[in-house]
């Protein structure tokens, strides 16, 4: 299972490490301490919250994730597969992105819950990058 730092988790949640670490220290988001001492975030953990956060804040006011050339980097919150197709659902910030892919490529990629990953969208288009 992947892992955050409190660092990289507040890049994928939109927000300063410091308001990661508030959130951390009112128990919104579960952390473990590492072999030195640097807190960590599970994925499974990070996604849960990430859609819990984009709930909360949905209609709100906020920036855009997108750049020239419209990717949305974030984390996977869920992967269904099927016998041939699959779905792939990514939280970016306040936005979720939901993708149908093959199951192969998702295979491939190794996509599972808690991951970071990068979505690209063009046209009407979500191809995915694992991070």
């Amino acid at each position: 299972m992947q892992s955050y730092t409190i660092g990289q988790a507040a890049r994928l949640l939109g927000v300063s490490p410091d308001t990661a670490r508030r959130w951390a220290d009112a128990g919104r988001v579960a952390t473990r301490r590492d072999a030195s001492g640097k807190r960590l975030v599970d994925g499974k953990d990070l996604a849960a919250f990430c859609v819990e956060l984009a709930r909360e804040t949905e209609g709100e006011e906020g920036g855009s994730y997108t750049s020239a050339r419209n990717a949305f980097p974030g984390i996977v919150t869920a992967v269904k597969l099927g016998d041939v197709a699959a779905q792939v659902e990514i939280q970016a910030g306040p936005h979720r992105l939901v993708s149908l892919l093959t199951r192969e490529a998702v295979e491939e990629l190794g996509l599972e819950v808690g991951m970071e990953a990068t979505a690209r969208v063009k046209s009407t288009n979500v191809h995915i990058d694992r991070v």
